[in-house]
C-alpha cells in the first residue's frame, strides 16, 4: 500500500506540488486581502491592496514553483529568462484578478449587495478570482515558463 501511494505521488508529483504550493499562495493572497481590508477598507483592498498582495504572492509563487513544483535547474541567462516569463505571465493574471475584483467587488458588489453583506461578497469574489488565476497560472507555468530543463520528481 505504501509503495502504491509512493508511486501515485511520484506519477502526479507536479500537479500535487502545484496544488499544495498554489494553495499556500492562494491562502497568502486571501489573508493579505483580509488584512488590507481590515487596515485600509473595502475599496482599498479591492484596488491597490489587491495589486500589492499579488506582487508579494508572485514572488512567493516563483520561488516555490521553481524550487519544489517544476524542479527547475536553469542557471544564468536561462534562469533570468524563466523569471521574466514567470513575472510577465503573472502580471497578466494580476490584470485578470484586478479586473475581477474591480468589477465584481467595487462595481457590482455595492450596486447589488446590501451593505451588511458586502464584506462576504468581496471575500467570495476574491475566492472566485483566485480559482481563475490558479488555473491560468498553471497553464502558463506548464506550457511557457518551466517547460524545459527540470529534473524528475523525488521517488
Amino acid at each position: 500500500m505504501a509503495q502504491k501511494l509512493r508511486e501515485l505521488i511520484r506519477q502526479h508529483y507536479e500537479m500535487l506540488a502545484y496544488l499544495f504550493f498554489g494553495g499556500l499562495a492562494t491562502l497568502l493572497n486571501i489573508v493579505l486581502y483580509l488584512i488590507f481590508k481590515a487596515l485600509f477598507g473595502y475599496e482599498a483592498a479591492n484596488s491597490w491592496g489587491n495589486v500589492l498582495d499579488n506582487i508579494l504572492c508572485i514572488l512567493f509563487a516563483y520561488f516555490t514553483n521553481r524550487t519544489w513544483v517544476f524542479l527547475s535547474k536553469t542557471h544564468g541567462a536561462e534562469a533570468i529568462s524563466e523569471f521574466v516569463k514567470f513575472v510577465t505571465c503573472r502580471l497578466g493574471t494580476l490584470v485578470l484578478d484586478a479586473a475581477v475584483m474591480f468589477v465584481g467587488g467595487n462595481l457590482l458588489g455595492p450596486a447589488l449587495i446590501p451593505q451588511e453583506w458586502l464584506g462576504l461578497w468581496g471575500f467570495g469574489v476574491k475566492v472566485f478570482s483566485n480559482v481563475l488565476v490558479v488555473i491560468f497560472n498553471y497553464v502558463f507555468s506548464k506550457l511557457i515558463i518551466f517547460k524545459s530543463k527540470h529534473e524528475d520528481p523525488p521517488a
